[in-house]
């Protein structure tokens, strides 16, 4: 429900709320809080805002400027299902102080742009997204970079690789094999109940559920689908999607990941991402054409694919991304779009009702910062609208197995988070559309991620032992 700061305060009243916990989102996407006592939280919070110090925060002020107010959004109130004391959480928006404007460098407020200049734009007024983040949950994960070499461990009872351990409690044999857990009933599929609670907790936090399943991957893969909204709504739905899934993973004793590729050898986690542009109650996306899409969807289609590379950086924005993304293993990486065919980085789902149309995008991952990637997306998107980009023909083939001089015509998604940023910082025209995203965001976008490149680049990997050590 939305909810006005008068209910908001009602809430806090009738449900003995202790502490309200205002949050925010980074550049990363990780969210961040900072609570206060019910005491000290009064309406006008709501309209002079809370400060605090944004030198803090990775890729954003200078400590000389450092200062800035968290705005909180009465609509997003919710009570905390995880904490102990009865809290309230708020999502926030991040204002400048001098003259109460949207930080040009915060997310949520830079996914309000996107939607602004979508009406301002008037090719649409309504921008629909739909992600599906796919996630690993393990019994215990360990790691260790430095001077004495470096180390991962992945334990997992539902891992493959357990078959021959010897349990204390015995080992029951009933697990997914590798690229074996979509979809079998348990004792296969351990995890019925706890992907159960996380749908119900979501439900209480307004999160609307469709779904839950196993997915591919041994060792705990899975996905809990949940329902299309708004551009910036959505956006706050998965993070706390991912609150919620981190957090009842963790009170039983277990870790879950959102990363691409935690295990080698099986499947990564992708987050494919549903959209779909709408004015005037109509969907753009539906009409004639091929799969029922219409011309406007062919253009958006044309711009997700003429600016794939430069996305990538946003949408993939790790450097383990791009352990997913590597081409002839079953991964989104052709740039091209077909219907139902999930070998193509572009699907047109099947629809029974012109108004679900829509495409849906397959490259992404769900360590995107959802306000950054969805807003990247619907621009790309509109570009292509806007210039009549043709996306070419549809190829409706399986794109895992051409023949290589076939193949070698498609173009592919980058192959390295370097690469993707050199890509952003060529083609960034589209992003800066209406003040959507500052040329100074972006440059400072870069400059996070490339010092996450540099990290990696300079570390030595196993790997590189066993390929070299005897040379």
């Amino acid at each position: 429900m939305t909810r006005t700061v008068a209910d908001v305060m009602k809430l806090v009243q009738e449900s003995g709320v202790q502490f309200v916990d205002l949050r925010f989102t980074d550049t990363r996407g990780k969210e961040q809080h900072v609570t206060v006592p019910a005491s000290a939280f009064g309406e006008d919070q709501f309209h002079a805002g809370h400060p605090f110090d944004g030198s803090s925060i990775a890729g954003w002020k200078g400590i000389e400027a450092s200062d800035m107010l968290l705005m909180p959004d009465p609509a997003t109130a919710n009570l905390d299902p995880f904490f102990e004391a009865p809290t309230l959480i708020l999502t926030c928006d991040v204002l400048e102080p001098g003259d109460g404007l949207p930080y040009e460098r915060d997310p949520r407020s830079l996914a309000r742009r996107a939607e602004a200049y979508l009406k301002s734009s008037g090719v649409g007024d309504t921008a629909y997204f739909g992600p599906e983040p796919e996630f690993f949950v393990f019994d215990s994960v360990r790691w260790q970079a430095g001077l004495s070499g470096c180390m991962v461990e992945i334990e997992s009872e539902e891992g493959a690789w357990n078959s021959d351990r010897a349990y204390a409690h015995g080992n029951r044999g009933h697990r997914p094999g590798v690229k074996g857990g979509y979809f079998p009933v348990p004792p296969v599929d351990s995890f019925q109940d706890l992907r159960s609670e996380m749908c119900l907790r979501l439900e209480a936090l307004g999160v609307p559920v469709e779904l839950h399943h196993h997915e591919v991957g041994t060792a705990g893969q899975m996905e809990l689908g949940t329902r299309f909204s708004t551009l910036v709504q959505r956006a706050d739905w998965l993070q706390l999607q991912k609150y919620v899934i981190h957090n009842v993973a963790h009170a039983h004793g277990k870790t879950a990941t959102f990363m691409p590729k935690p295990i080698v050898g099986d499947n990564g986690s992708g987050m494919h991402v549903h959209q779909s542009v709408w004015k005037d109650g109509r969907n753009l996306f539906a009409g004639n054409g091929y799969a029922g899409l219409s011309e406007f969807a062919r253009h958006y289609i044309g711009g997700i694919i003429k600016h794939a590379r430069a996305l990538n950086a946003i949408t993939n924005p790790g450097t383990n991304s791009y352990r997913r993304l590597v081409p002839h293993f079953e991964a989104p990486v052709k740039l091209a779009y077909s219907s139902r065919n999930r070998s193509a980085s572009i699907r047109i789902p099947y629809v029974t009702t012109p108004k679900g149309r829509r495409v849906e995008v397959r490259f992404p991952d769900p360590t995107a910062n959802p306000y950054l990637a969805f807003a990247a997306l619907l621009m790309a998107g509109l570009d292509g609208v806007q210039n009549r980009i043709d996306p070419g023909e549809p190829l409706d083939k399986d794109l895992y197995h051409l023949p290589p001089e076939e193949d070698a015509q498609i173009p592919t998604v980058c192959a390295s988070l370097d690469q993707a940023l050199e890509h952003l910082d060529r083609d960034r025209g589209f992003l800066t559309q209406g003040g959507v995203f500052s040329d100074a965001m972006i440059d400072a976008y870069i400059e996070l991620k490339m010092a996450e490149v540099t990290r990696l680049r300079m570390t030595t990997h196993p790997i590189e032992f066993d390929m070299y050590y005897s040379l």
